[in-house]
């Protein structure tokens, strides 16, 4: 399946994730709604965060109760994971994941790739963990320095030569105000680092911002595009204030695709149809602006420029006619070819 995406980034199509992140709830019946909202949509890829809190988070962490509600167990993911499979199976499974009992979990559950969180950035005994899968990393970047992203690209790559590496920015505060985002880093990554790049979006569900914001980051270059879903987001639980419900998100993924499609390529393609039929009717060409007598030495006050039935010289080739003879008449409002002249 990540082969088929990965052609989609060389024809500059956008891989949209549907960040499913704890806006389940930590119900298992509430994913199930969201999966079908992201399969639905048409997404490239429904994104997982799987965790052991034992394993994450300390007891005495001021998340670690409201966490506890929400963990779902590895039984819940796989029977999610087994959901996607069988009804929606070219979306891919990505594993976000913050300790090494669940990447080892992920892997036997099938997941196509794997996320790394900013805050394990500099973590390197679990990014070796994660790279000695083979399977494609997403590495957030988000409030990291360059340094630290080269550092866990040469820790990846030394584990991994030829393991696939994508960087995911994002601003992480929920909801993003728009003047933090910054969407001109993105093309700043992809100079330095020369990999895909991918914009994790965070604007407010609730806003309009919501939408077009990170649908309009397919002009910034960006190779992927990560947006939270939820089954309603007016739970108002965790997660939900930058998530999209499945019918907003399937406007979003459509909204992407129209821009996939006007992006094109950025060198010079042969014109297409249309483009020929405007400029036959619409290009000036070089025509007699009176009748113009065989053997005439064609002076420029005998030329117009004007729009005609077909192309012929424009006008910054006038230099070809001007001051040679006309071989034969020409009416006036006829094109001036090079051929009729001498």
């Amino acid at each position: 399946m990540l082969k088929k995406h990965a052609e989609d980034l060389s024809k500059n199509v956008t891989y949209i994730i549907a960040e499913m992140a704890c806006s389940h709830e930590g119900d298992p019946e509430l994913a199930l709604k969201i999966i079908d909202g992201a399969g639905r949509a048409g997404a490239d890829a429904i994104q997982f965060q799987i965790w052991s809190l034992l394993d994450m988070v300390v007891p005495h962490h001021k998340d670690y109760d409201l966490l506890s509600k929400i963990e779902l167990s590895q039984n819940d993911w796989q029977g999610l994971a087994e959901y996607v499979r069988k009804n929606y199976p070219n979306m891919d499974i990505i594993a976000c994941v913050y300790e090494t009992k669940s990447v080892d979990f992920s892997v036997s559950m099938g997941a196509d790739a794997f996320k790394i969180h900013s805050a394990d950035l500099s973590n390197p005994s679990f990014i070796n963990h994660v790279a000695q899968t083979g399977k494609r990393i997403d590495l957030s970047v988000g409030a990291s320095t360059l340094d630290e992203i080269q550092t866990a690209i040469e820790w990846i790559r030394n584990i991994h030569k030829k393991i696939t590496i994508w960087l995911m920015y994002g601003y992480q505060t929920f909801p993003t105000p728009t003047e933090a985002i910054n969407l001109s880093f993105i093309k700043k990554l992809k100079q330095l680092f020369e990999l895909p790049v991918g914009y994790q979006d965070h604007s407010d569900g609730d806003s309009e911002v919501g939408f077009w914001l990170p649908a309009a980051a397919t002009g910034m270059e960006v190779d992927c595009l990560e947006k939270h879903i939820t089954h309603n987001r007016g739970f108002k639980g965790i997660d939900h204030q930058a998530a999209l419900n499945p019918d907003e998100f399937k406007k979003f993924v459509a909204m992407v695709r129209e821009l996939d499609a006007a992006k094109g390529i950025s060198v010079p393609r042969p014109f297409l149809k249309q483009e020929s039929s405007y400029r036959k009717n619409s290009k000036k060409s070089i025509v007699a602006s009176l009748d113009i007598k065989r053997k005439t030495i064609i002076k420029e006050s005998d030329l117009i420029y004007m729009r005609a039935d077909k192309l012929g010289l424009p006008p910054d080739q006038a230099y070809r006619v001007v001051g040679r003879k006309a071989k034969h008449d020409i009416n006036h409002y006829n094109l001036i070819k090079e051929d009729d002249v001498q």
